[in-house]
């Protein structure tokens, strides 16, 4: 009897939880289990609208877009699905509306000013009573310059009040409002800056307008450069391939030298030392040596030889005569 009654138990507590599962699946995924009625709307553009996108009244999913079709080449047919325990009148307004900035779009239904009559399923809402999706690329490129000078987490807020606002879904204009001033209070706060700016941009244009002349010679003066360089391109090409060569050839030079070389030098070291050590001589041999090349420089004025004349003589050990030299050769 325990075991039955705990069976018995187990079995109710299993239903119970697959029914609440089940509830809780359709609420999430939204979805229908009655019968539905299918419309048609006529847009003039369609442009991001899915097939299986929402149908909504009052923002209540209440359908979903079946069908996309081109009607006449130059509208857009869309046939909807809406739950049959919902109205539609043959006044009903259609609005094609963003969901959200990624780009997703709904279908909304609006109560109309025409008749009160239901539309009967597989009526059509005509071009008169449907409204194409805002086009948002020609909203934001007008208000780009504003967005340049904000955070992203600003702007993301502000377009989705404009969206809202716009679309006749904003909960209060003073959200808006409140973004607009703050946005403005933040380019005011920044209006020297952006002055600056301007000045110093107004100056650069200046100075290129006084120089245009010598500007455009130097563009034409590049451009013709560049077309030498593009003409002679072979003939460069080679010649770095030449001087590759060259470098390896220079390398291996050096490489043979080095020894030698530093040979040299250590030995020029030696040189210098000893002339640093001798600086007096040096310095003494500097100051005369240009007098006696002058001297030597006079006896050989005659040819490419010396001449040496005797001018005296004398023996030691005892008196000698001293005997006359060439004329005018001798002092």
């Amino acid at each position: 009897m325990k075991t039955t009654a705990a069976l018995v138990k187990l079995i109710i507590f299993g239903v119970v939880t697959v029914i609440v599962t089940g509830l809780l699946a359709a609420t999430i995924g939204n979805v229908r289990f009655g019968g539905t009625s299918e419309y048609r709307a006529i847009f003039t553009d369609v442009t991001g609208l899915l097939q299986g996108d929402d149908i909504r009244i009052a923002g209540v999913r209440v359908g979903s877009v079946e069908k996309i079709e081109v009607k006449d080449r130059t509208l857009a047919q869309v046939t909807i699905s809406v739950d049959k325990e919902r109205r539609v009148s043959e006044g009903t307004l259609a609005a094609v509306r963003y969901r959200n900035l990624v780009g997703q779009r709904y279908i909304a239904l609006l109560e109309g000013p025409g008749p009160d009559a239901k539309l009967r399923p597989g009526g059509t809402i005509p071009l008169a009573q449907t409204t194409p999706a805002l086009d948002l690329t020609d909203l934001f490129n007008g208000f780009k310059p504003l967005f340049a000078a904000l955070s992203p987490k600003d702007v993301n807020e502000f377009s989705f009040e404009i969206i809202q606002t716009l679309q006749g879904e904003g909960s209060s204009i003073n959200s808006l409002l409140a973004h607009t001033a703050s946005l403005t209070s933040t380019l005011a706060d920044r209006d020297a800056v952006i002055g600056r700016t301007l000045e110093n941009l107004n100056a650069v244009l200046g100075t290129v307008d006084q120089r245009d002349q010598k500007l455009s010679e130097l563009i034409l003066q590049l451009q013709r450069f560049v077309s030498g360089l593009s003409e002679d391109r072979e003939a460069i090409g080679a010649s770095l391939t030449n001087i590759a060569g060259l470098a390896d050839a220079t390398a291996g030079l050096v490489e043979e030298a080095r020894p030698g070389l530093k040979t040299d030098i250590r030995e020029l070291g030696e040189v210098a030392g000893h002339l640093d050590d001798n600086k007096k001589v040096v310095n003494e041999f500097l100051n005369r040596f240009p007098g006696k090349l002058n001297t030597i420089t006079r006896t050989a004025t005659y040819g490419s030889w010396f001449n040496f004349y005797l001018c005296e003589f004398s023996i030691k050990g005892g008196p000698v005569e001293k005997q006359p030299g060439s004329a005018g050769r001798c002092p």
